[in-house]
């Protein structure tokens, strides 16, 4: 697979990390910042139908990028492993080889082996290879329409930060524009988004499951957010929308150059303006950035 690179230039000195996105598939995304290396929601079976609960998905595209392939990974970000298109079973062996997994308390609790339970607006601090620290703190996200978490589980977001680098939002498989509303109320602006954005759907539930296109453009705007690029958009049966919606959306909003869309396996680098902010945002009511400590520190909301 060929890959794309944007705003590659070389940064002026003292400008804050770069920061490398790749699509792997479906919810799958490499981010790296600093040497520190990211996934999310990992999924590498072959194309086919899986089980899900009590549910069967149908996946109809294989990752881009095989787990061989990858390279060595610090940590995973994995918004739920309730459902299948979100965690399969080649995802499941990986976390056995990776050193952390941050996930929902639920999550955490069957992962067992090196999963660390996340709640919203608790944190812990990553040291990153090159000397930094990357701040990864949990945010909430709703998996479908008020009511919907009986059948679809917990599900959670991610906010990273550093005082040299971009501030970066995960938005997990979130349905909820108000949510949205919550995270942009601590958080706003935000540099780059990472948003789930296919407008999922199954017959059990009257509702998106995962932000419409335009859901995903209004959310870019309640953000504030200055690059966007979708994820968990396209490979799936259930997945109702794609590229060439969240495309016309972002432009009928006017928000068509924040719009970064991937092809799986492509990659994207993002690097700051001069004249942006050089320090993380403070979380009212939450504690401020912490410093680099050993593998991890987290520090609960007074």
């Amino acid at each position: 697979m060929g890959t794309r690179q944007h705003g590659s230039a070389k940064a002026p000195a003292g400008i804050r990390q770069a920061v490398t996105v790749r699509l792997v598939g479906g919810p799958t995304a490499l981010i790296e910042v600093g040497g520190l290396r990211l996934l999310t929601d990992p999924v590498f079976d072959a194309p086919g139908p899986i089980g899900s609960g009590a549910r069967t998905l149908v996946k109809t595209r294989g990752p881009a990028v095989a787990v061989e392939e990858l390279g060595a990974i610090h940590a995973v970000l994995l918004s739920h492993d309730q459902h299948a298109d979100n965690l399969d079973h080649a995802g499941r062996r990986l976390l056995a080889t990776v050193p952390m997994t941050l996930t929902t308390t639920k999550a955490a609790g069957r992962l067992g082996r090196s999963a660390t339970a996340l709640p919203p607006w608790y944190h812990l601090t990553l040291e990153r290879p090159d000397g930094g620290c990357v701040k990864v703190t949990g945010v909430p996200a709703q998996h479908g329409p008020d009511g919907s978490e009986r059948i679809t589980g917990p599900v959670m977001g991610f906010l990273l930060t550093g005082p040299d680098m971009p501030t970066i939002y995960v938005s997990g498989d979130n349905a909820s524009l108000e949510v949205v509303a919550q995270v942009a109320e601590r958080l706003a602006p935000i540099d780059i988004a990472v948003v789930f954005a296919g407008a999922a759907r199954i017959p059990l539930l009257d509702g998106y499951l995962t932000l419409t296109s335009e859901q995903a453009a209004e959310a870019t705007a309640l953000l504030g957010a200055r690059s966007v690029i979708p994820v968990h958009a396209e490979g799936r049966e259930h997945l109702t929308q794609g590229p060439d919606t969240i495309r016309d959306a972002f432009t009928r909003h006017g928000l068509a150059d924040r719009l970064t869309v991937l092809a799986p396996g492509e990659s994207t680098t993002l690097r700051p303006a001069p004249q942006e902010r050089t320090t993380a945002p403070h979380l009212p009511g939450a504690p401020g950035i912490a410093p680099a400590a050993p593998q991890k520190r987290r520090r609960e909301r007074p």
